[in-house]
């Protein structure tokens, strides 16, 4: 609690760990931004402080992205308890994971379910401890596509003795396969009727089948506040993307198709303040901790009602408020899943420019491996760049890369003055992360 700066747990945390000790397979469902994630690792804290000493992997988390699995990581870790948790996805280095699991002696094992699968094919996780089952976004993770997997890593897990499933939305059925029998279920869905309160719900009518004019304009009246575009297609990102750059609105992709390092460089720049706007498809709508977002943007609208959910859940989390947007041609219409009143937003026949960026991200070319971490990195940028406390924001150190935000007014000088500089004794490359 200390650690985490938490001063009081929601109701579902407060009962996820009043029934910790039950044997009975858990299904949770609660709204997105309902602090799903502390609500089984708090427990689970507190069952490996009962545990005792680290007898091999007690607990295995299936996810099912990568950006969920290194944000139930990062909140793992942000809880200072000394027990250790290995973090495995695509895109990772398999052989730094095989070394963690064999010589490392993790605790916890979070990842996706086909680098999970991948290890235990390979010999490398010993299951044999592995007592405790979590399913964050059961939904997501135990669709068609992942579930052939799912089934496969649920057969070499023999000593299960309980299941917990998470989600913001329910399934029709769970899938025989994951072992749920006796099953406890806390349902607070309808803590939904707050997010509604809390969210306005507004259509704004474009003209044109091709929405992009619309779009910018949009933009251009929210001025710098926080927003997400959706579109439902990889393809319809990048078009969007090259569209609003081109028109000068600061704005990152985030979709399935890009490398791991370049969705953590949106995200990065969209968290830091470096681009107002993230045009992303529906790999945005879960596991991303963004509590900052102002605005939700349907571009294209939802395919069903739990898309819908999940893309509004992005905004309006906790106790903010926020605003989600349907962007629609004059000749379309709402799906029928969407029964609450939406009001239109009739935009200004003149708009002002797009917003201009206070901070710029810096790529630096070494990281966690290579022996660098947050404090080389500020010293770095006081004594080589000369740069003033308050022109140095958010710092983020990956295993092989770091990112910094600087002030926009001086990222150039930055750059010049960092040219052809060693940093903690390395070679390295630094220079603006597009």
């Amino acid at each position: 609690m200390h650690a985490l700066q938490i001063e009081q747990l929601t109701p579902l945390q407060q009962e996820t760990i009043r029934v910790a000790t039950d044997i009975r397979d858990l299904i949770v469902l609660s709204p997105t931004g309902s602090g799903k994630t502390l609500a089984y690792l708090l427990p689970l804290l507190i069952q490996l402080e009962n545990r005792g000493k680290s007898k091999g992997i007690s607990t295995l988390i299936l996810v099912p992205s990568r950006e969920l699995a290194l944000q139930v990581s990062r909140v793992f870790s942000s809880m200072k308890s000394g027990h250790q948790v290995l973090c495995a996805y695509g895109g990772h280095s398999l052989l730094d994971e095989k070394n963690a699991l064999l010589t490392g002696n993790p605790e916890i094992l979070i990842g996706t379910p086909g680098r999970i699968l991948d290890h235990l094919d390979r010999g490398n996780i010993n299951t044999d401890s592995i007592e405790l089952l979590i399913i964050d976004e059961f939904d997501k993770a135990l669709e068609l596509g992942f579930q052939e997997d799912m089934s496969a890593i649920i057969a070499f897990m023999t000593s299960l003795r309980r299941r917990i499933l998470l989600s913001a939305t329910d399934a029709d059925e769970i899938p025989k396969f994951t072992g749920v029998n006796r099953v406890l279920k806390l349902n607070y869905l309808d803590d939904n009727k707050d997010l509604e309160v809390r969210l306005d719900l507004l259509k704004v009518v474009s003209p044109q089948k091709d929405k992009l004019d619309t779009l910018l304009k949009l933009l251009c009246v929210l001025g710098a506040e926080s927003s997400i575009v959706f579109c439902n297609h990889r393809e319809s990102v990048d078009r969007t993307v090259e569209f609003l750059k081109r028109n000068g609105v600061a704005c990152a992709a985030f979709h399935g198709g890009l490398e791991q390092d370049w969705r953590e460089r949106s995200l990065f720049k969209f968290t830091n303040g470096s681009v107002f706007t993230l045009v992303a498809t529906d790999l945005a709508a879960r596991g991303l901790d963004i509590p900052e977002v102002e605005h939700v943007i349907h571009y294209h609208l939802p395919l069903d009602q739990d898309a819908f959910t999940h893309r509004n859940g992005r905004t309006a989390r906790w106790e903010a408020k926020g605003t989600s947007y349907l962007i629609l041609h004059q000749e379309e219409s709402l799906p029928d899943f969407i029964d609450a009143e939406v009001k239109e937003m009739p935009l200004p026949l003149s708009t002002p420019a797009p917003a201009e960026v206070v901070w710029t991200t810096l790529y630096i070319g070494k990281g966690k491996k290579d022996k660098l971490n947050v404090i080389d990195i500020v010293g770095y940028m006081h004594k080589v760049a000369k740069l003033e406390k308050n022109e140095l924001g958010k710092i983020s150190v990956k295993d092989h890369l770091s990112f910094v935000a600087v002030k926009a007014e001086v990222a150039q000088l930055v750059l010049r003055r960092c040219a052809n500089e060693k940093i903690k004794g390395m070679k390295t490359i630094i220079e603006e992360a597009y």
